[in-house]
């Protein structure tokens, strides 16, 4: 079959109207305008005046590219319903930070600032990132206000927690980019995962040989982290049983962190039943040393030391021989020949619904890379996939995943 081709998942040509308001933390949204830009998304500021004493209209005009608006008597003619003209321009509008006075006059349906009476005339989705004191975030006032903000059908993003600007510390710091990210590319985003639970394995395991070294391999976990960050996108409740690796946790997951493949076993185990989807992304050790010596091996001794190997559990096909009707199983084989005869055997071996496949030869493909080249094989059908990103591979194997589940 002919390759597919589409878009890199993002937020290129989305209009993203965002509102700044009185706090400290207004100097994290103009970092955040320029992220939007370098997505590609048209950003158009509004600020509040009590903004402006933190930052100018110049900054975010410089960043966004586009006019900033404050004003709601506009000496331009052209501009007198900008409340109305700018809520209908947007696909969605982002308010970062969020104050208090912000979020009560939101609440309440007040229209006595552009940006209030704009939130009022919007017909689109509208995120508010909240950013405050501990104590005001804390007030009974303003749990009111969160709670009557999510009644009207907003996305209320919870608030982080550290070192407030103050010196306190607690709750109120402004969420982190990747959870608003996160957020806002999930409103652009078919939900058609929504309702599944599906645990996915990413990374490596470290099978030890003493207290200092051990055996692994070159996965960097790229692709299962790939693969949540997009299900989660997608409405799924996603859980991810990772190794060790160096990566962010995707935002919305909940994590599962273990080291060898005993432990990934029985991690996944525990786990599976409730589960409707699984997908075996890990790089699982094949073998494990016999025995884990409790020193350090010397130097001096490794010359005539032979190490004893014995296979691990293989977990997929655990999964396959066990797994309860309506259960879907998605394994990856890493091959660096025969690949789509070693696909098709783990396959049926591992009673699995879909392989994909991989070349660990490939520059750009396989271990520790940003991109990937994959082949997805069911029983009846063989999907060649183009070079793309780890997350838009992730995307496309989710869009055969959900092809297979309608069919």
């Amino acid at each position: 079959m002919a390759s597919q081709t589409g878009p890199e998942p993002g937020l290129q040509g989305r209009h993203i109207l965002f509102g700044v308001t009185g706090s400290i933390a207004a100097f994290k949204a103009a970092a955040w305008v320029r992220c939007l830009v370098q997505e590609e998304a048209r950003v158009t500021v509004v600020m509040t005046r009590a903004a402006e004493q933190f930052l100018s209209r110049l900054t975010f005009g410089a960043l966004s590219g586009n006019r900033v608006h404050g004003d709601m008597f506009d000496d331009d003619p052209e501009r007198v319903m900008a409340h109305i003209t700018l809520s209908r321009e947007a696909d969605c509008v982002l308010i970062a930070p969020a104050t208090a006075q912000t979020m009560a006059r939101l609440a309440h349906g007040m229209a006595d600032d552009l940006l209030s009476a704009t939130v009022l005339a919007a017909d689109r989705p509208v995120v508010i990132c909240p950013a405050m004191n501990t104590n005001m975030l804390h007030h009974p006032a303003t749990r009111d206000n969160l709670e009557r903000l999510r009644g009207i059908g907003y996305t209320v993003i919870a608030p982080a927690s550290g070192t407030l600007a103050c010196g306190d510390r607690g709750a109120g710091r402004l969420p982190e980019w990747d959870l608003v990210r996160e957020t806002l590319l999930a409103l652009f985003t078919d939900q058609d995962l929504a309702g599944q639970r599906i645990l996915i394995t990413a990374g490596p395991t470290r099978e030890p040989l003493d207290p200092v070294r051990y055996l692994s391999n070159r996965s960097s976990g790229r692709m299962g982290y790939a693969l949540a960050r997009t299900a989660r996108r997608r409405g799924a409740e996603v859980t991810l049983v990772a190794g060790p690796v160096h990566l962010d946790d995707p935002p919305g997951v909940e994590m599962v962190r273990v080291t060898t493949a005993v432990e990934m076993e029985n991690a996944v185990g525990a786990l599976a039943d409730g589960m409707d989807i699984i997908v075996g992304a890990a790089a699982v050790a094949d073998f494990r040393p016999a025995t884990c010596c409790e020193c350090k091996i010397k130097k001096t001794d490794a010359g005539s030391r032979c190490i004893e190997l014995e296979p691990n559990p293989d977990i997929m096909a655990g999964l396959g021989g066990r797994r309860r009707p309506g259960q879907f199983l998605v394994g990856f084989a890493a091959e660096s020949h025969d690949h789509e005869a070693e696909g098709r055997r783990k396959l049926v071996e591992k009673n699995l619904d879909l392989v994909v496949i991989n070349d660990i030869l490939g520059s750009r493909t396989g271990f520790d890379v940003e991109t990937n080249q994959v082949t997805l094989l069911t029983v009846d059908d063989v999907r060649r996939l183009p070079l793309l990103s780890k997350e838009a591979t992730a995307d496309r194997i989710w869009d055969r995943v959900v092809e297979l589940l309608r069919s």
